[in-house]
């Protein structure tokens, strides 16, 4: 629940988003509901408290009522946005998925009847794009998703820790050299005490939160559950397997710790990883890709990959070239033979930064041990304490 006012006569904003609060609340003495919004709530059996407020300029986003009551509502100056019928999503939750919300289901059934799988099906329908319910549902989806974002990197501890971003090669397999060295980086981040940040799919990405999630682990327990990942190596041709897979580890090793996942239904064959312990799924990919490099602002780090690594490098270079000063963030290319020969990504970003405020917080490193200590040394010359 975000305040952004008070229960004074007026207050500006105040999101309800469970049943709980809203009692509480009206049981406390609340007369005026202006800016209140209460999001997916339940309010069947409350017409009594509901008739005694002062309900103009209240919104409701996908709230149930008793009969009468959503007329009633209306015709005092509330704003009512009605529940969307056939979404198999809520367009208006209020907080982050979780793998085992996405995921529901796994242990008894395909992948492809599973949550993420039918809300993915249902985006790519013929035509789904150009409808305007589901391009309204999908956008109320997104700026919900977004705003539980903004509300979770604003409570304790997420606002007193960095967050640093972990970017890579999607195809590299569980069992291969570069999933080791991504999990390696997402363990070193977390001890650091940074929240560590991916797209939220395969490869590098779960890696990396793989590498968060068991940064608290003994390394003996962390190599037993790579050589047992290693054996459903990719997703293909079972995502069933691969997150089944993943689901063992999480419930051998449960309490993890938190990391974030970002990724979007867009690429929706792409499925989340099962080690991101909060998801912030978006529709949007162009809006996923902007956040993510919005939130990362204590650095990110790039790890060999190919066209949409590259793509990424840019994108943050991009914002760094024009961004103020204080907005600057570090970038880490890992792997000098990659990013200089393989990929020269290197020589054009050295050459954009000269000059620039941007030229000290670009580094070029070989192991992931490097890439850690470099961000060290920037946090402490900078004596960054939380916050974005």
């Amino acid at each position: 629940m975000n305040f952004a006012g008070s229960l004074g006569p007026r207050p500006r904003t105040l999101e309800v988003q469970d049943l709980a609060s809203f009692d509480r609340l009206v049981a406390d003495g609340a007369v005026n509901l202006h800016g209140w919004h209460a999001q997916s709530l339940d309010l069947r059996g409350r017409a009594a408290a509901l008739k005694r407020v002062d309900v103009e300029g209240a919104m409701f986003l996908g709230c149930l009522f008793d009969d009468g009551m959503e007329a009633n509502l209306r015709s005092r100056g509330a704003l009512i946005f009605p529940r969307l019928e056939g979404i198999p999503f809520d367009p208006y939750r209020a907080t982050l998925y979780s793998p085992a919300e996405l995921y529901a289901g796994l242990a008894a059934s395909p992948y492809e009847e599973l949550p993420d799988a039918r809300i993915y099906h249902w985006s790519i329908q013929p035509g789904q794009r150009h409808r305007v319910d589901a391009t309204l549902a999908s956008a109320l989806h997104d700026h919900a998703i977004g705003d539980a974002l903004d509300e979770l990197i604003r409570s304790a501890p997420w606002d007193r820790r960095s967050i640093v971003g972990v970017m890579g090669g999607h195809a590299s397999p569980r069992g291969s050299a570069d999933f080791a060295q991504a999990v390696r980086l997402g363990r070193l981040l977390a001890r650091d005490g940074h929240v560590v940040a991916t797209g939220g799919g395969p490869g590098a990405m779960e890696a990396a939160n793989l590498g968060a999630y068991l940064s608290e682990a003994s390394d003996d327990d962390v190599q037993r559950e790579l050589t047992a990942l290693a054996a459903v190596p990719g997703f293909r041709p079972s995502v069933s397997a691969w997150a089944r897979a993943a689901a063992a580890v999480v419930d051998r090793h449960p309490g993890g710790t938190p990391s974030l996942g970002i990724p979007t239904w867009f690429y929706g064959h792409e499925p989340p990883n099962y080690f991101a312990t909060h998801i912030a799924k978006y529709f949007a990919n162009a809006i996923r890709e902007a956040i993510l490099l919005q939130l990362c602002h204590g650095g990110i780090v790039f790890l060999p990959g190919a066209a949409g690594t590259v793509q990424e490098i840019f994108q943050d270079a991009c914002e760094n070239y024009y961004g103020a000063r204080e907005k600057v963030a570090p970038m880490v290319l890992v792997g000098r033979r990659h990013w200089e020969q393989e990929y020269p990504a290197w020589p054009m970003l050295a050459s954009l930064a000269a000059g620039r405020t941007m030229a000290d917080y670009i580094f070029l490193v070989d192991t992931v041990e490097e890439a850690v200590e470099v961000l060290r040394r920037r946090r402490t010359s900078t004596g960054w304490a939380g916050g974005g």
